[in-house]
C-alpha cells in the first residue's frame, strides 16, 4: 500500500472528523482546523512525512461558506510520496488556523505569503506579517474581491512616489484592466495584457 494511503487509514482511526478529499493527482483529506495540529505532528512524526514542500490559501468565493481552506503538501523523503492535507477556515470574516511553523520552519514564508494575499492569519506564527506588499496595506490581492485591475493605492515611500509619478506608472498593478484574446494557440499571445502598454513604453530599456 503507499505511504499516504496507510497514513490516511491510520489518521481515520485517531481523528472521527478526518474525511477523503476528491483529487485527481495525490491522495487527499480533509482535517477540521482544530485537529489540524495533531494530524500534522502526526503525518510527520509517525508517518514519515517529513518535508513541506508548500502551503497555500484558497478563496472560493463569497457566496461560498466555508469560504477560505489552506491546503499543505507533505513529502516522504524515504517513501517518496506525497498527500495533500486541507483545512478549512471555520470564520469566514476572521479566517484562521493554527501554524505549522514548530513543526517546519519553512511554514514561516508560506504562511506568511497566504496571510499577505488572502488575510488569512496563523495563530502562533512567530513573525506573522506581509511579504510581498508593504505594511499597512489595506487589501488581499488574491481574495475573489480584489479586482483584477488593481486598487489605486497610496505609496508609503516617498522616493517610490516619485519614481512612480517620474516613469507614469501606476501601483500596485500598471496598465490594468488585464485581458486575453480568446481562442488563441500561442500561448505567448494568449496571456493577459494590459489594454494600456504605454507605460511599459516608456520606460527606459536594458542598457540604455
Amino acid at each position: 500500500m503507499p505511504k499516504a494511503l496507510e497514513a490516511i487509514a491510520a489518521l481515520k482511526g485517531k481523528w472521527p472528523g478526518v474525511t477523503d478529499r476528491a483529487s485527481l493527482d495525490q491522495p487527499a483529506l480533509n482535517v477540521p482546523a482544530a485537529d489540524l495540529p495533531g494530524v500534522l505532528r502526526f503525518l510527520k512524526d509517525e508517518q514519515g512525512f517529513d518535508m513541506l514542500a508548500d502551503v497555500a490559501g484558497i478563496d472560493w468565493s463569497l457566496s461560498v461558506s466555508p469560504r477560505f481552506t489552506v491546503v499543505y503538501h507533505l513529502l516522504s523523503t524515504t517513501a517518496h510520496d506525497y498527500i495533500r492535507v486541507a483545512a478549512d477556515c471555520p470564520n469566514d470574516q476572521a479566517p484562521e488556523v493554527p501554524s505549522a511553523v514548530d513543526l517546519w520552519p519553512g511554514a514561516n514564508w508560506h504562511e506568511r505569503e497566504a496571510f499577505d494575499m488572502f488575510g488569512i492569519r496563523f495563530t502562533g506564527h512567530p513573525d506573522l506579517r506581509r511579504i510581498l506588499m508593504w505594511d499597512g496595506y489595506p487589501h488581499f490581492p488574491l481574495r475573489k474581491d480584489f479586482p483584477l485591475s488593481g486598487v489605486d493605492t497610496d505609496l508609503p515611500d516617498a522616493e517610490v512616489v516619485a519614481e512612480t509619478k517620474t516613469n507614469a506608472i501606476a501601483a500596485p498593478m500598471a496598465g490594468g484592466p488585464f485581458v486575453a484574446s480568446p481562442g488563441e494557440i500561442n500561448m505567448t499571445e494568449a496571456e493577459p495584457r494590459a489594454k494600456d502598454e504605454s507605460w511599459n513604453e516608456r520606460r527606459p530599456k536594458p542598457g540604455n
